[in-house]
């Protein structure tokens, strides 16, 4: 299941990169060579960054690429690390869910309500801030699969590892 999360996210996010580059690309060649900018492509750039960024965060944290202070967890071995990293999840996922997933649907359907569209695409402004539910989502997937590593395998390096079965064992203290 994390495998075809991965491939459609990593699909995803690789297609609005390719289509930000071409939108990008023809509005300097029109503006610059042709010498008639084109007003849309600028649009559409700054629409699809959104889903960029946010679509591109949910894909790192699946990854377990994602910048984070891991002093403490390193630290701890065994049932206190396991515990700690469970801790640590279950705020991301109640982050993502109360601020991403519930804040941004309210915000996307009070957008969508109001009849609010982008000046040149004439698109629903809700649009634009769809992706903060989705990613926060996607987030919340992620989470429940890292928690079931940390507790099916203790082993891992907290369940962030991307193979838990290349997880280096935890040192052993004295």
């Amino acid at each position: 299941m994390k495998r075809a999360m991965d491939y459609v996210l990593g699909t995803a996010v690789f297609l609005i990169l390719l289509i930000i580059v071409v939108s990008v690309t023809w509005q300097v060649l029109s503006r610059y060579v042709l010498g008639t900018p084109s007003t849309v492509t600028s649009e559409i750039a700054r629409l699809l960054f959104m889903w960029l960024a946010l679509l591109g965060g949910a894909y790192t944290f699946g990854q377990a690429r994602h910048l984070a202070i891991d002093i403490l967890p390193l630290a701890l071995n065994g049932r206190s690390r396991q515990l700690l990293n469970t801790l640590i999840l279950l705020i991301v996922a109640g982050f993502a869910f109360f601020v991403m997933v519930w804040g941004g649907w309210q915000m996307v359907s009070r957008t969508l309500a109001s009849g609010q569209i982008t000046p040149t695409l004439r698109l629903p402004m809700g649009y634009v801030y769809g992706p903060i539910p989705v990613s926060g989502l996607i987030i919340i997937f992620y989470c429940f699969i890292f928690l079931g590593r940390v507790w099916l395998n203790p082993k891992s390096e907290g369940g962030f590892t991307i193979d838990p079965q290349q997880a280096p064992a935890p040192q052993e203290r004295d």
